[in-house]
Order: C-alpha cells, then structure tokens, then sequence
C-alpha cells in the first residue's frame, strides 16, 4: 500500500538485529539511491542492509519493479508462516507518491490497484491470493513504467493507449477476484450448512432409535432438502454471497439454512398430522403410507422455503371479510 514517507534510518545505529523494519519507503529511497551511484554488485552497501532487514520482518520479494527516474516502486513479499501450519501469504506495498504527482489519471488505477490488494489479502487464501495478487501486481507496475518512461518523453499516445489497456486488465482482475471470494464464500457456507445439518441429523437420528416419530424425522428431512436446495443453486451459478464480510458470518449464515428448513419442515409436517391440512393421500387407500408422505413434503419444505409458506398460508382459516356499505344496502333492500 502507499506508505506514509518516513525518515531513513540513520547510518549509525543499534546492531542489525536491534534495528526496527524498515519501512517500504525506506527500502525504495536506498534502492533509488543505489541505483544512482553503485549501480553493481556492492553486497555491503545501504540498500542491501536496508533490504535485509525488511525482508527479515515481511518476508522475502518475489516480484519488485523500481523506477529507474523517481523514486517508486511496487514488490510482493512473502510473508513468513506465524506457525508451522499456517499458510504462506504474499504482501503488497507500493510507494507511488513521486512518480504519480503529476499524472492523476495513473495515481487513480493505481488506488484501484491497492483496493484489490486489501481485498485479496484479507478475503483470498491459497493460490487464488497468489494468482489475484500477482496480476494486481503486474498491473501496478505496468502503470509505473508509464509514469516513468513519461520522465523520458515518451509519445502521449502510446502512453494513453497502454493506460486503457491496463484499465482493462484491472477490471479483469477486479472480476477473477469476485469470482474467487465467492467461491471460496460458498465453500465456508457449505462447511457451516452441513455442520449444522449433521448435527441436527445426528440429533434426531438418536431419537429414531428410541421410537419412530413423524415430527423428528421430518426434521432430518427439511435439514437435507436446505442442503440439496443450496447444492442445486452453486451447480447453477446462480447463488451469490457477501464475501467480504469475514469466514465466520459465511460460516454462520450456512449454519442457519438447515435450521431455517427444519423449522419450516416441523411446521408442515404438524400442519398435516394435525388435520389443519390434507395430504395428497386417499384416506380409503390402505396402501398409502402417510409417514412417507409427510417425509417428502417435508423435504420440499426445507427445498423451497416460500412453498413452505404458501402451504402454511393456505392451512390457515381464512376469516369472512366484513361487508361494504354498498352490500348492506343492497341485502337490506332485497328484504
């Protein structure tokens, strides 16, 4: 991200392993500075304690671009693991200030640039924050090779031309990166679905085997059919999550849907075995087995939550509507 400028560390200072990290800042001003005098192979020079020491704290570059005429640049990092079994994670950092003061047009896609970083290092995980993160990283320094290629006179029209291209890949990436935070939304939401459905099922399958009740096992029918809804919709494409709202509401939000289809389920199959409602089932039939009947019904309860609502709707008596003026007028003139 763009860092804040701060003062270089001084020359003469506490040991290396007492120093602070340095800031990226920090790092772009002595490559910049390296790169104006040294401009070879002097392992001992500021830039490379400079770079040490920062990758020490973020972890090592993978990917740098350094503006040969201002002083900006953009890197990826490797972030190094918390525990052993935590996963690698890249960093972005940009430092554009000098580069972009005079080109508004390239400072705005480049805050794109860093809108898409946050985004994938908070909410990506895996190879999709390494595929996202490495595109928004070609494109940043894409945009800064315009910036500094502008120090020498390059032609305006090339440069806008190279600018909408870069637009266009910015937006392609905006839309991988939709595409990736909600696929990895849908699968935290499934993991919280079927973890509150297998414990409703695990619930209720323990009661089963005290004794057959009509009520429990619609349950563990209106659990699963909520699963196989949300299943039928992902295979669709058509079943959209907010993403960027953290793991742990995903997770909640997919745990609610089985009890939403187990609660509706409960109240179908009651809605029926009360006599409020009739089951598609002759009563005269003496093969029809009601208990079936009610398990599929409430199955497609917890399917489809407003065919649960219709059926209850409709169960309920509906109450005579009182009479108009006109009506009473009418009735009391046929007397």
């Amino acid at each position: 991200m763009t860092e804040l400028v701060q003062p270089l560390a001084a020359a003469a200072g506490p040991p290396q392993e007492q120093q602070p990290a340095p800031s990226f800042t920090e790092l772009v001003y002595a490559h910049f500075a390296w790169w104006k005098t040294l401009h070879g192979d002097d392992t001992d020079s500021a830039y490379q304690r400079v770079r040490s020491l920062f990758e020490a704290h973020h972890g090592p570059l993978v990917h740098a671009f350094w503006c040969s005429n201002v002083e900006s640049a953009v890197a990826l990092t490797v972030r190094p693991r918390a525990h052993r079994w935590s996963r690698t994670r890249l960093g972005f950092h940009r430092e554009s200030d000098w580069a972009t003061k005079e080109h508004p047009d390239v400072a705005a896609e480049l805050h794109r640039c860093d809108d898409l970083a946050v985004r994938a290092e908070t909410v990506l995980t895996g190879v999709r924050q390494r595929i996202c993160l490495q595109l928004v990283a070609a494109s940043a320094s894409h945009l800064l090779s315009l910036v500094d290629a502008s120090s020498g006179h390059q032609d305006e029209a090339a440069r806008e031309a190279a600018l909408r291209r870069e637009r266009a890949a910015i937006d392609r990436t905006a839309e991988y990166y939709r595409h990736a935070a909600n696929g990895q939304a849908q699968i935290t939401y499934f993991a919280g679905m079927a973890s509150v459905a297998a414990a409703i099922s695990l619930i209720a399958g323990l009661a089963l085997t005290v004794d057959w009740a009509t009520s429990v096992a619609a349950l563990i029918a209106g659990a699963l059919g909520a699963v196989v809804s949300v299943i039928q919709r992902i295979n669709n494409g058509d079943f959209e999550l907010e993403y960027d709202v953290g793991r742990s509401y995903a997770f909640f939000l997919g745990g609610l849907r089985p009890l939403i289809g187990a609660a509706f389920a409960l109240a179908v199959s009651f809605a029926f075995t009360s006599g409020i409602t009739h089951l598609p089932v002759a009563d005269s039939d003496p093969n029809a087995n009601k208990r079936l009947a009610i398990l599929v019904v409430s199955f497609l309860a917890g399917f489809s939550e407003r065919w649960a609502q219709d059926t209850l709707a409709t169960a309920l008596p509906k109450g005579k509507a009182p009479a108009t003026p006109a009506e009473t007028t009418t009735t009391e003139a046929e007397k």
